[in-house]
């Protein structure tokens, strides 16, 4: 456990005063960019700094993204770093504070927003970034210029050195540091001062790792679970098992006598315990759920049973009175579909999933004395929606509370809800003492925002010579925008951004094509799961897209190939991985299955080799192959690994994991009866990196997002048997297969 020093009392412009360089300043967010006059302590620090040079040749690159495994915390500084043309081993990051104004992603998606999400951070960062070290670089060889009294058009960069030919003369950025000025307005970039890639020296090279692969190795990485700070008690809360749920009749006199709790404070959202150890509140808190009861008038969820609600979901799914927002369009499906030939229709499920992340939720709270302000220690996905829950809460402002960002034990759409920072803020304020806050894994999970069940009801239609002229998809399912982006769901009139994503079709050519939903109100806490939508939507369409190849009879590949003949990329990772796998070699006892995914603009394919024991229905994946093209590679190692990643998230997705809900409780409470993949399940996994021209996109959700529709395509290959519902079970397929 680390120990942090309390900082409250430094101001931000004595530790500038105490840093020697330029310090450079960029305002992103969603008003472009903006220089401003940011030397050393002069500095107003109406935004705060980007980079850093130091006189001892040292670069701070702020991150803006909270890093939990994606890699970010290397990818965006070395975006920087090559327009700067520093020194990559003289390169240092610091994660940023939730500041949108400043650090925001300009990614149409977030608009301005400050996040970690939907893997948009290479894709909304990079040109901003590409800019500010181009503008650096420039100030710098101006500084040099007017030094030396030479044209800056004879100075050049290179590895943290500004050079001029002519005089054989080198300068290090440091010594630059030492006399140069950051000006008022940075100079104006144009694309064409930009590097073309052919020039690149950091982006694209395969020997550059993670810079934090080190200290997540010997142990000295610090993730939130890991703080400590002085003076601070400890807490966690025995969770309301629903939305609305209130603690009644708490018996607290057996909790209050175990040595080290302090207090037992009943809450909107369950019961904290305080205490002087972690060990202390979790007795306690395993005492007062015997003496608990709850109130769940006021829960939407209190009658809710995922398995008796599918009958209901299922009529939504048929019913020609459900109440439907159109999700996409193209062409008229209606009539193509009642011109077709021959019809196709098929169902398909999907269960609620827990984010499963390894580091349960966690947070520090100090109050100031003020009342007004405080300091929040934690890994968050979302820090300034932290700050927005925080503030609330004290009756301020955001500015008011200060994030210190910490790694984050796994993410995966969970730390984006701020209810733990919320929490310990509560807390903190109750008691008017520094809070830790630690949730067991047991209410962890029963706090969860899980991925929502989902229904789909899939119909095609083909012509006399068997061609897809109709395509329709109905999708039966909680709105999970309406909980976790309610502004965008009010906003927008209803719409699900979040649960829809992956519906429409923007690489398959099919000309009459269309996708319309249902929303299901049950009061769960449905909420970004890694992959989103497309994690369900995804494997709907790529099962019934091979359903559909099998009544053309026609290869799942061929057909594929023929629906992406107009789009070059898209048609490239198919024939890719159908290389990979050698498709079209026959393996006795196994099955091959394939599937295609895009993700904001990332195209993966994906083939499966499984096989299966009939007599207890559990699949083996040997093997997966996989081809991605995300565009221009800015850290080709890490865009593998991101993928081999994912694909095993989506693995244990698509075999094990099953959050099944009754009384709108859920009825897993910890990995014993929520298992995830083990070692043992482990398949072998190829990847390919497949150039283009394209812009860079994001890695951290494409790869799971082909593992499921391919396993069951792969199962019906070797059974002849459909598996239409996620987890694919031994019991499922067990009941497939007679």
């Amino acid at each position: 456990m680390t120990t942090i020093q309390n900082t409250s009392t430094m101001k931000r412009r004595t530790f500038l005063a105490s840093a020697s360089g330029l310090t450079f300043s960029l305002a992103l967010g969603g008003a472009g960019l903006m220089g401003k006059q940011a030397q050393a302590a002069d500095n107003a620090m109406k935004v705060n700094a980007w980079i850093t040079i130091g006189t001892d040749n040292n670069v701070t690159v702020m991150v803006p993204t909270g890093e939990m495994g994606q890699g970010t915390l290397t990818s965006l500084p070395l975006i920087l770093a090559e327009e700067l043309d520093a020194d990559w081993s003289k390169v240092k990051t610091e994660l940023a504070p939730p500041n949108p104004k400043v650090y925001g992603n300009p990614h149409p998606l977030l608009n301005g927003g400050q996040a970690s999400l939907a893997s948009v951070a290479i894709a909304g960062y990079f040109k901003p970034l590409r800019i500010l070290g181009a503008q650096a670089r420039l100030v710098l060889v101006n500084a040099v210029a007017d030094k030396w009294q030479v044209p800056s058009t004879e100075l050049t960069t290179d590895t943290g050195f500004v050079i001029h030919a002519k005089t054989n003369q080198r300068i290090s950025y440091g010594d630059v540091a030492k006399f140069a000025t950051v000006p008022a307005e940075l100079p104006k970039i144009n694309d064409s001062d930009l590097k073309k890639p052919a020039q690149f020296k950091l982006i694209g090279r395969e020997d550059i790792g993670r810079s934090d692969v080190k200290s997540k190795t010997n142990g000295t990485a610090q993730f939130g679970i890991d703080v400590s700070v002085p003076d601070m008690v400890y807490a966690t809360v025995l969770e309301s098992p629903m939305e609305g749920a209130k603690a009644e009749n708490i018996n607290s006199d057996e909790a209050l006598a175990i040595p080290g709790v302090t207090k037992v404070i009943p809450l909107p959202f369950g019961v904290a315990v305080i205490g002087t150890s972690v060990h202390a509140t979790r007795m306690a808190r395993n005492v007062l759920k015997q003496k608990v009861t709850w109130n769940t008038t006021g829960a939407i969820a209190a009658n809710f049973d995922s398995e008796k609600a599918k009958k209901d979901y299922a009529k939504q799914g048929i019913g020609p009175n459900a109440k439907t927002m159109d999700v996409f369009k193209r062409g008229d499906s209606i009539t193509a579909m009642g011109n077709a030939k021959q019809t196709i229709e098929a169902t398909y499920w999907t269960e609620h999933c827990y984010h499963a992340q390894l580091e349960p939720m966690n947070c520090i709270a100090r109050i100031h004395p003020d009342g007004q302000s405080a300091e929040i220690w934690t890994g968050t996905q979302f820090a300034f929606l932290g700050t927005v829950a925080a503030s609330g809460i004290l009756k301020t402002t955001p500015d008011k509370i200060k994030v210190h960002q910490q790694l984050l034990g796994g993410g995966f759409g969970r730390r984006i809800a701020p209810d733990n920072i919320a929490q310990a803020v509560v807390l903190a304020n109750v008691t008017k003492q520094t809070v830790k806050l630690l949730l067991t894994r047991e209410d962890d999970m029963a706090a969860a925002r899980p991925r929502p069940m989902t229904h789909h009801v899939m119909r095609a239609g083909l012509d006399d010579a068997g061609n897809l002229v109709g395509w329709r998809h109905r999708l039966v399912a909680e709105n999970v925008d309406a909980i976790a982006s309610a502004p965008r769901f009010q906003a927008t009139g209803g719409r699900d951004y979040i649960g829809w994503n992956g519906i429409d079709l923007p690489h398959y050519n099919i000309e009459n094509a269309a996708a319309e939903a249902v929303r299901e109100i049950r009061g769960m806490r449905v909420h970004a799961f890694r992959g989103i939508g497309a994690g369900h939507n995804k494997f709907a369409i790529e099962c019934f897209v091979d359903e559909v190849a099998h009544a053309k009879k026609t290869d799942p590949l061929a057909m594929r190939l023929q629906l992406t003949q107009h789009d070059a990329r898209a048609n490239a990772v198919l024939r890719e991985v159908a290389k990979m796998s050698d498709w079209k070699r026959k393996r006795n006892g196994r099955g091959l299955g394939i599937a295609f995914s895009d993700y904001h603009g990332t195209l993966a394919a994906g083939v499966v080799e499984v096989s299966l024991n009939r007599q207890t229905g559990k699949i083996k994946v040997h093997h997966m192959w996989l081809a991605v093209d995300p565009g221009l590679a800015v850290q080709p190692v890490n865009i593998l690994a991101q993928l081999e990643g994912a694909a095993v998230f989506g693995l244990s997705v698509a075999l094990i994991e099953e959050l099944t809900i009754k009384d709108g409780a859920p009825v897993q409470s910890n990995f014993n009866d929520y298992p995830v993949l083990r070692m043992s399940d482990m398949p072998e996994i190829h990847t390919k990196l497949v150039k283009s021209d394209a812009a860079p996109t994001g890695m951290g959700e494409i790869g799971v997002l082909p593992v499921a529709p391919a396993i069951a395509n792969a199962i019906f290959q070797l059974t002849g048997k459909r598996l239409r519902a996620l987890p694919m079970s031994p019991q499922r397929v067990k009941n497939a297969l007679t």
